[in-house]
């Protein structure tokens, strides 16, 4: 009789595990990084994976290439409708929708440094103006986890660029939305184009310079073969990245598993963060001694011209929409609270 009862409490532990085994969730979540890319790899060569460890198997993160499934701009309507779990995007790449989305996705010339931006959108209202855009442009059917650059990007030019006037008749890769705008305030002429087709615009002369991604993400995709004069530490651009959900998923998750996610996603961007300062630097070093490429570091005074030019961008960005006007002040108290505005 006792060993019926063990066999039969055995077997039903056998298939409560594997049954938790049939109903761990993954979630696939789609970034603005091209398989193969530096930030890419970061994501699939150790990080995704972490999510599973973490919940010891019942959730599991796939980071999918940008188009994976959709186009670039098309991430949140797939999210919004459950084509996707998530999306791990550029704020900026949905400006065309609410102007609001370029003043969160990169305040031109605002900030510092990364650190800062990062702390404005978790700690400083930037998470809570992404998710009322996300209530009225997602239908009510998207939860944002966390938002945030991973670097000061380096631009990338074929052409040197010494200082403001130099933008003059540059064809430019930019962001939608209030990048375009500075650019085009310079004398530019910007062009909307995902991460994914810079290298190529550039080798074609599609474009002259490209706003693009963070120093080492730029030479892992090879662009450094074909722009010869970088601007780094770059001008102004620190591309806010998010992490959104599936509302109806998120919803459907365990307390633990939501917590999971969040700390995930700290732990993840900071890393990166860190990782990519340092191989920016260590990279610059290196060509700074090889002359293979030329490394153009903007003086005081033109980064200063740059910026007048910029907040100047921000109030008529800013004039466009209720939420882009909110999405301003926002920074605007947040950057007086850390001492960048008086």
């Amino acid at each position: 009789m006792r060993k019926s009862i063990v066999a039969v409490a055995a077997a039903l532990t056998v298939g409560l595990f594997a049954a938790g085994e049939l109903d761990a969730k993954t979630l696939k979540v789609q970034a603005s990084s091209r398989a193969g890319d530096w930030a890419h790899r970061f994501m699939t060569d150790g990080w995704q994976q972490k999510v599973g460890i973490m919940s010891s198997g019942s959730i599991e993160l796939e980071v999918l290439a940008t188009k994976a499934v959709v186009p670039h701009r098309e991430t949140i309507d797939a999210v919004a409708n459950g084509i996707l779990d998530g999306d791990l995007n550029a704020v900026s790449y949905f400006a065309g929708r609410d102007p609001a989305f370029g003043i969160i996705g990169d305040l031109i010339a605002g900030y510092d440094t990364p650190e800062q931006v990062r702390m404005f959108c978790q700690e400083g209202g930037g998470k809570e103006i992404l998710q009322k855009l996300y209530d009225k442009h997602g239908g009510g059917n998207i939860h944002v986890v966390g938002c945030g650059p991973y670097a000061k990007e380096a631009l990338v030019s074929k052409v040197p660029i010494y200082g403001v006037a130099d933008f003059k008749g540059v064809k430019i890769r930019s962001p939608e939305g209030l990048a375009a705008d500075v650019f085009r305030k310079v004398g530019a002429s910007p062009t909307s184009l995902p991460f994914s087709e810079v290298y190529t615009s550039l080798e074609k002369g599609v474009v002259d310079a490209a706003d693009a991604s963070a120093f080492v993400n730029n030479d892992a995709s090879g662009m450094h073969k074909v722009a010869k004069f970088p601007l780094y530490p770059g001008i102004h651009s620190m591309a806010v990245l998010q992490f959104v959900m599936n509302k109806g998923v998120w919803n459907g998750l365990t307390d633990a598993e939501r917590t999971i996610l969040e700390t995930w996603y700290v732990a993840a961007y900071t890393t990166m963060r860190r990782q990519a300062d340092l191989q920016d630097r260590e990279l610059v070093a290196n060509y700074k001694k090889t002359g293979e490429v030329t490394i153009i570091d903007w003086s005081f005074e033109e980064r200063k011209k740059f910026r007048e030019i910029a907040v100047a961008a921000w109030e008529e960005a800013a004039a466009k929409s209720d939420l882009a006007r909110e999405a301003l002040n926002a920074h605007l108290s947040f950057m007086k609270k850390i001492g960048l505005l008086d």
